[in-house]
């Protein structure tokens, strides 16, 4: 049997909502359960406004272009994250300035307060990533944001079903995306949601989503937009998908406790922020490691490329494990250590480094029992002290 790290899990509902879709014809673009997902996450998230579109990509792009973003300007962000998260950027020509993560995998404040104080102009935006399900500070980020007139828009992808305080993740900012890419909590295959509370804003990223089309009878555009919707097939799998949010979370915990249950005495867990519940998106451990070892340096740098290694244990790990048919992966590289940003500036401390050398990212789909946890914990064990 083969563990993948977040295989799809469809419940009931996806083939019959997809055959009302057939029977309707209403293949794409657009329908009656693109609507309904949209309210869905509407109503699970108390978002003011959403918009389904194809990835959660596309939905960083629209958020920033319709913010304001425009070429040259300053949009700070997390450094410890997927690269799709801060691509966008780059698409509207701005400049990314990359800031280092704290214990909590995300953003580190003092960098965050250092990165704004020493710009030479006043950035327009911070994407902030709620790195594997796990809130980020908000009281102080949000604080600091309405301070400093920055928009804040939370990279959510992987934290649907995470909250701070009552509040979901991605419902903090003035914009939040969620991913339902083919391994996230929830799938619909490929899609994403932008969610936010200006009306006009999400009516303008709708209007971009879909070719930037004015209502004419003929085809008229006074400006370009994009391809960016999502099909009804899919927003009949993400209604579905939405039916079991809440038990897809309650496992992914499950998954994660049990990890800890097997593997605590060779491995670090993070644990939660306070008043937090983290979806547990995927469970990660750091080998030999100790909070205390978070480094306290701060400091700016131009960034170059740069070749980071991995713990020997986990090179060995993953490689023994994927014999086993076991996908592991290793954390995060961040982005201010990728060939592609060389030259970029970034506030580091060392921790996403530190985190990518010692850090694994484990099995975590919600088919999985605690047997299957065990037989794989038992593996690990195997080979880090073989």
């Amino acid at each position: 049997m083969k563990f993948f790290l977040s295989a799809p899990h469809m419940s009931e509902n996806e083939l019959k909502y997809i055959q009302e879709v057939f029977k309707s014809n209403y293949i794409a673009p657009l329908g009656e359960f693109v609507n309904r997902f949209e309210q869905s996450i509407k109503d699970y998230t108390k978002s003011d406004y959403a918009l389904a579109l194809n990835s959660a990509t596309a939905a960083l792009h629209l958020a920033l272009r319709v913010a304001g973003v425009k070429e040259n300007d300053l949009v700070l962000a997390s450094s410890f994250t997927f690269i799709a998260s801060v691509a966008p950027i780059y698409y509207l020509k701005a400049k990314p300035i990359f800031i280092d993560c704290d214990e909590t995998f995300n953003l580190d404040i003092t960098l965050l307060k250092q990165a704004i104080y020493e710009s030479e102009k006043k950035p327009k935006a911070l994407i902030l990533t709620h790195l594997y399900g796990n809130a980020s500070k908000m009281d102080e980020i949000l604080e600091i944001c309405k301070e400093n007139n920055i928009i804040l828009i939370e990279d959510a992808a992987e934290a649907l079903g995470s909250f701070y305080k009552g509040k979901a993740l991605g419902t903090f900012g003035e914009f939040g995306v969620y991913s339902f890419n083919g391994n996230k909590i929830i799938t619909t295959s490929g899609g994403g949601m932008l969610v936010g509370k200006d009306k006009q804003k999400i009516e303008k990223a709708r209007f971009y989503s879909t070719q930037a089309r004015e209502d004419c009878l003929h085809y008229e555009h006074l400006d370009y937009g994009y391809n960016y919707r999502l099909s009804n097939v899919l927003g009949a799998i993400g209604v579905a998908q939405m039916e079991v949010l809440e038990q897809r979370v309650l496992k992914k915990r499950e998954i994660y406790k049990w990890y800890k249950e097997f593997l605590g005495d060779s491995f670090s867990f993070l644990d939660e922020l306070e008043n937090s519940r983290s979806n547990r998106w995927l469970s990660t451990a750091l080998i030999d490691f100790k909070l205390n070892e978070l480094f306290k340096e701060k400091k700016s740098i131009c960034i170059t490329q740069k070749d980071l290694p991995l713990h020997p244990k986990i090179s060995k790990l993953i490689q023994d494990l994927k014999k086993e048919q076991i996908e592991t992966r290793p954390l995060w590289k961040a982005m201010h250590a990728q060939a592609v940003f060389k030259g970029e500036k970034a506030y580091v401390n060392g921790n996403s480094e530190l985190f990518f050398y010692k850090g694994i990212c484990l099995p975590s789909s919600t088919t999985m029992s605690k047997d299957d946890v065990k037989e794989i914990s038992y593996l690990i064990l195997k080979s880090i002290r073989g």
